[in-house]
């Protein structure tokens, strides 16, 4: 039998809890600070909901479903999504566009972006640091930069090795995470982060419940909140906890929890708040030792608005605007 370790995986429930409350009156533009919660307000923790952050957001609203969406081909959608998930970064995606005009299929050259990215990389981090990126492998030993051998390597198997087609033609969230990882340096978290991205467009179109890998930080902090997973994968974990949502959020006090939207979290959320537990139980539990020890960033308030957007197919958006209206903010104006 699946065994909780009850004094951490409360904390987990906690976390879900009041991580949103601090989404919510955000939203609302309520003054800060938005929680009572030390460790909230200390420490960076990303939202419950990973399309609630604001590199995600930027992606959905920017990359995905822009002005010029409906030009796009599907192969060029899922260009324009892995490149910016490459580097993980607004300025660097803005640098790109900027400098070298919208990117699909046609436009792609990737000794050019190379070079223009060999510039800006003089001046500036062109990589997000949220995510370990690799770049070694013996059959691109020949490019010298990280990001010049990941580009030739998404020219030739993405583009030339027509795995675009392949992940179109997929039957399910797990073939496209397959299919991922068959390349050079995406491992297994990349693998699964890269098909949720593709899956926020129209392009892919499978339910986010029906696969999920356990990244390194999300096994840390299930290793924390059980005792003993009874033989149990991770994976099967993340399941059992969506599974028993409501029995825990009452049993801890935690039923004042509030959805997105009407939308629960989904497993790739639920995966999420493990690794952000994880970190959490670092403060408030420092004894549960699991390699990291200490939470390296803390909290930096962002001023720059979010106009919240979702994929259309979710069926959220009509529901942003009218909480605008009711609230009497300026339409998809919020923090």
């Amino acid at each position: 039998m699946i065994k909780v370790r009850e004094e951490a995986y409360k904390y987990y429930f906690h976390f879900m809890e009041k991580r949103m409350d601090i989404f919510w009156k955000k939203y609302n533009n309520e003054k800060y600070p938005w929680t009572n919660d030390s460790i909230l307000i200390r420490h960076k923790f990303t939202n419950v909901y990973r399309a609630n952050d604001r590199v995600s957001q930027y992606l959905i609203h920017n990359v995905i479903y822009g002005d010029n969406a409906k030009s796009f081909k599907e192969e060029d959608t899922l260009l324009r999504i892995l490149i910016f998930k490459v580097f993980n970064r607004i300025d660097t995606w803005e640098y790109i566009q900027g400098n070298l005009g919208e990117l699909t299929l046609k436009t792609f050259d990737a000794s050019a972006m190379s070079e223009l990215l060999a510039q800006r990389i003089e001046n500036r981090p062109i990589f997000n640091s949220a995510y370990l990126m690799t770049g070694s492998h013996r059959d691109y030993i020949q490019y010298i930069s990280k990001h010049e051998r990941w580009l030739q390597m998404i020219d030739n198997k993405f583009i030339k090795g027509k795995l675009f087609t392949k992940i179109i033609k997929a039957k399910s969230l797990e073939e496209i995470y397959e299919l991922l990882c068959s390349c050079p340096f995406i491992g297994e978290f990349l693998g699964y982060q890269y098909a949720i991205d593709f899956n926020y467009s129209d392009v892919v179109n499978f339910d986010e419940n029906s696969f999920v890998k356990a990244g390194i930080g999300a096994i840390r902090g299930l290793k924390k909140c059980f005792i003993d997973a009874d033989g149990y994968s991770n994976e099967d974990l993340i399941r059992f906890t969506q599974d028993n949502l409501f029995k825990y959020r009452e049993k801890y006090g935690c039923s004042n929890f509030k959805n997105l939207f009407g939308r629960e979290p989904t497993l790739i959320d639920l995966q999420n708040c493990f690794c952000e537990t994880d970190k959490y139980l670092r403060v408030k539990m420092p004894e549960l030792k699991v390699d990291n020890v200490r939470i390296k960033q803390k909290y930096k308030k962002n001023g720059n608005n979010i106009n919240y957007f979702f994929p259309p197919k979710w069926g959220l958006n009509n529901k942003i605007k009218d909480v605008c209206l009711q609230q009497n903010t300026k339409e998809l104006t919020l923090f």
